[in-house]
């Protein structure tokens, strides 16, 4: 296991329990004690937890993981919803835009692999990194301040950017959506820009692994009469579920 992986999965013991033990990590992530101390290590240097003797805790503040440690968990669920949403991606699409997330970074690399021409509207970093190299894909990517947590481009410059532009449909990453509250995230600035997101399709489609649904998160993006689909996987609360195809969201399973 990467080290990466390991740490993403040490901050989410901690965010499910609060508090993990040396002895705990050392069988479930199948690395050494001097290996989990070391990693415990790096965490406490990016404020991310508290060492104490034998273990660690949470933060006092820790309001969203970065990018960089968010994409061991859930990994196969996103793999799939990935995939599901690919394939609304059918002849009839010409444009679509791809907000950040690591949901919709795997949706960029399938679309890359393929060889059908189409055109991709990003303000994620990482995601035009994959992009670039991808001769069919016609990219367009919005200026803006950059994000570190997200590697996405936010702010004025990025909403007046996607002011001028039409889309087919948008992939929106969310760290929460409720039928009641709709779909929020943890930064008001980054709310703001996916906002701007959606106002430029003719379809908004979330993708959210099933740990997101029924959850809501600091920032507000929008109501839920403005998403067209959902993209979730089976983990998903069935009765959450319910509730937002009640709503007249279109939920599509993996």
């Amino acid at each position: 296991m990467r080290q990466e992986e390991r740490l993403g999965l040490i901050l989410d013991r901690l965010a499910r329990d609060g508090s993990v033990s040396v002895a705990d990590l050392t069988g479930e992530l199948g690395a050494s004690p001097a290996s989990v101390r070391r990693d415990l290590r790096v965490l406490e240097e990016q404020q991310l937890l508290k060492r104490t003797h034998g273990g660690a805790v949470s933060a006092e503040v820790l309001y969203e993981l970065p990018i960089r440690y968010r994409s061991g968990r859930h990994h196969e669920e996103k793999l799939l919803i990935a995939q599901a949403a690919a394939r609304l991606v059918t002849d009839a699409v010409h444009s679509v835009g791809l907000g950040g997330g690591t949901t919709t970074t795997e949706l960029a690399r399938i679309l890359g692999a393929s060889a059908r021409p189409l055109k991709v509207v990003t303000n994620a970093l990482n995601i035009a990194g994959e992009l670039s190299v991808r001769p069919a894909i016609d990219l367009v990517v919005t200026g803006g301040s950059v994000r570190s947590a997200s590697y996405e481009l936010v702010g004025p410059l990025a909403e007046q950017a996607l002011a001028g532009i039409n889309l087919d449909i948008a992939f929106i990453g969310v760290d929460g959506i409720e039928a009641g509250r709709g779909i929020s995230t943890h930064d008001d600035v980054e709310a703001q820009t996916d906002r701007s997101f959606l106002r430029t399709a003719d379809q908004v489609v979330v993708l959210a692994d099933g740990s997101k649904v029924g959850k809501r998160a600091f920032s507000r993006i929008a109501g839920i009469d403005e998403i067209s689909m959902l993209v979730t996987d089976s983990g998903a609360d069935p009765a959450e579920l319910d509730r937002l195809r009640a709503a007249g969201v279109e939920v599509t399973l993996v």
